[in-house]
């Protein structure tokens, strides 16, 4: 009998390694099927990026500044020396001459821009997200500024360049860079005067990162406000393995599996292609973030965190939007935090094409009890209208207001996304022109149909929606949050 059993133990053991073998060699057949790498797929591309990898620990503004006028330089002349070239290279980024080239742009929001005031009411650091840079915070940036707020929009290292710098760029580096900016704001705004740290998807990973060190006494500089949007605080599981496909890369014959995409760069101020080694660094961000936030919790040391207000799409591509309820707002106590979520558009010719995986979560935050976070709701008035209204449970509450935003759904628009949250309609490259303005790059307004399996890149990517349709409640709930504090 333990013989019979042996023998099927083993016969099962080499079921499991042999479909293991075949699902690596399935993954393997797949990454090879993917686009050639090219030169900006190296860090070469760039010339010496690691020069902004060093030790940041005595660095300042300034030394940062210096780096990215090196690594900018070099690029520069990667551009020039190996850019492709001709009309399918025209809306390359690479293209020395293409209209996606933001080297030729009057402001290169790939680099780090500072929005100084006189008399600053005071201070806001923006971090951007993982793969794109500091113009997917400019919107929100010009509105602090405009508020009184010395502002700085910080790149995070690896970024704005090439996208084979995030094969070299740790989360390590981008948490040292948010620490140089907010003691850079600290010295300019002076002491009594609030710091508020407004994080877009990996940014709000390390803007919790940089409050949690501050909270235990490792960095100075502690925010009064934090502005989430989309956050990442909670990495997606399939990103614990990152590092495995990134060894099994550097096998010959194997460099593109270092890549879970590889695509045309035609995007100015994000890489369309990712490398693994980026997944890898937000999975060890977040899961020393979730460490830290579990041993404070348990010490009951969270109760000097500051408010956090957050806007979330219900349906997100990228990261779960449980994850910032899960891994940030359920932990913290009722001390002001906000919660804002965009519902999908339930306008009843356009629900019933949608799947029902956002359901849960609605049903979640409606049904609790009570929350430590005041919530609202964005979404349709009811079924047959696009019109859509602002539904708030506050914390601790049961009871719902609603107000009427004037504002609508455009058509054939389905939900929100991960990227469109921080950009405005009428943003000039992921925004939707109007009539009579130069559509030659606006990346929002793609809408081409043709048959399937003919275009290089994923239509799930041409379709994702590019800006917020209800960015103007964006920037009032900022506005309200910020001007309830004394100056």
């Amino acid at each position: 009998m333990l013989r019979v059993a042996g023998h099927i133990l083993k016969i099962l053991a080499l079921m499991v390694l042999g479909a293991a073998l075949a699902v690596i060699v399935l993954y393997i057949l797949r990454a090879q099927a993917m686009p050639d790498l090219e030169p900006w797929h190296a860090d070469r591309f760039s010339g010496d990026v690691a020069a902004e990898l060093d030790d940041m620990r005595g660095a300042t503004l300034a030394t940062l500044y210096k780096r990215e006028e090196k690594i900018f330089a070099l690029l520069e002349e990667g551009v020039r020396r190996l850019g492709p070239r001709g009309e399918r290279a025209r809306w390359s980024r690479y293209n020395p001459v293409g209209i996606a080239n933001p080297l030729g742009y009057e402001i290169n929001w790939n680099r780090t821009q500072e929005l100084p005031v006189e008399d600053p009411r005071g201070g806001a650091l923006l971090i951007h997200g993982l793969s794109d840079g500091p113009y997917s915070t400019r919107a929100l940036a010009e509105q602090l500024h405009g508020m009184g707020y010395h502002t700085l929009v910080m790149r995070m290292p690896g970024h704005g360049t090439v996208p084979g710098a995030l094969r070299r760029a740790t989360w390590r580096d981008w948490r040292a860079a948010v620490r140089i900016g907010a003691r850079h704001l600290a010295e300019k705004v002076g002491s009594g005067r609030p710091l508020v740290l407004v994080g877009y998807s990996n940014g709000a990973a390390l803007a919790v990162d940089h409050t949690l060190r501050a909270l235990e006494g490792e960095v100075a500089n502690t925010p009064d406000q934090l502005i989430l949007v989309s956050p990442a605080v909670l990495a997606p599981r399939v990103a614990a393995f990152a590092h495995l496909q990134r060894w099994m890369s550097m096998l010959p014959g194997l460099e593109k599996l270092a890549w879970t995409t590889i695509q045309p760069e035609f995007d100015p101020y994000k890489y369309n292609s990712f490398p693994v080694m980026a997944a890898e660094q937000i999975h060890l961000l977040t899961s020393q973030l979730q460490e830290r936030l579990a041993a404070l919790d348990e010490a009951g040391r969270l109760a000097d965190f500051p408010p956090v207000l957050v806007f979330q799409s219900v349906v997100d591509a990228t990261i779960a939007p449980i994850s910032v309820i899960d891994g940030l707002l359920d932990r913290l106590p009722d001390t002001g935090s906000a919660l804002v979520l965009f519902d999908v558009n339930r306008e009843a010719q356009v629900e019933v094409f949608l799947s029902a995986d956002h359901e849960a979560l609605i049903a979640l935050l409606r049904d609790r009890e009570s929350l430590p976070f005041d919530y609202t709701l964005v979404t349709n008035a009811d079924e047959f209208t696009d019109q859509v209204v602002a539904r708030t449970r506050r914390s601790a509450s049961r009871e719902w207001g609603e107000v009427p935003l004037d504002l609508a759904w455009p058509g054939g628009i389905f939900s929100l996304s991960h990227v469109a949250m921080p950009f405005a309609p009428d943003d000039p490259l992921y925004g939707v022109a109007r009539a009579g303005e130069p559509t030659h790059l606006r990346l929002g307004s793609l809408a081409w149909r043709g048959e399937r399996g003919v275009f290089g890149v994923s239509m799930d990517q041409l379709a994702r929606l590019r800006f917020n349709p209800f960015y103007d409640y964006v920037e009032a709930r900022v506005e309200a949050a910020l001007y309830s504090r004394p100056r």
